[in-house]
């Protein structure tokens, strides 16, 4: 069937390729695992009750040493989440540091630098992980994927 309605997509694909690089390069220094969901509408109307949900679907709770973090994002609700498993959230210093996180990047997401905002809030995840969980050599695995997951 032909639609003359095109969904516009959330993020262009030099956009993805940068966001993506960046999963890989913070996830080079450390055993933790970033992933990016986004879609345009934010299902339950709050995004951290959203992104612990996509958490759980995307399995991400199983990785080895509990040190995945997710970035949600509902590009047409303008609402977004960090949300990170047990083991990171309590070692990466508490509420301060993901509120912190946020900060950065709403000032991105105002500015409507959604791929810079991305790029800047991995690394800075990446960091925390690399402070926590170090990479260990000997067990060079990716977890997870490193790609954006998309939903609705």
């Amino acid at each position: 069937m032909f639609s003359f309605f095109k969904k516009k997509p959330i993020i262009h694909k030099e956009a993805q390729a940068k966001v993506v690089a960046c999963i890989a390069e913070a996830e080079s220094k450390t055993s933790g695992e970033i992933r990016v969901y986004m879609e345009h509408k934010c299902a339950p109307g709050d995004p951290m009750a959203r992104a612990k949900e996509v958490f759980t679907q995307l399995e991400m709770f199983k990785t080895e040493a509990r040190n995945a973090v997710i970035i949600y994002i509902a590009t047409t609700d303008k609402k977004f989440a960090l949300f990170g498993d047990q083991a990171i959230y309590e070692k990466a210093g508490g509420p301060k540091f993901w509120e912190a996180a946020a900060q950065q990047l709403t000032g991105h997401l105002k500015k409507n630098e959604l791929a810079e905002g991305l790029c800047n809030c991995i690394l800075k995840l990446g960091k925390a992980l690399e402070e926590q969980f170090p990479a260990d050599p000997s067990k060079k695995k990716n977890e997870l994927p490193d790609d954006i997951v998309f939903g609705k």
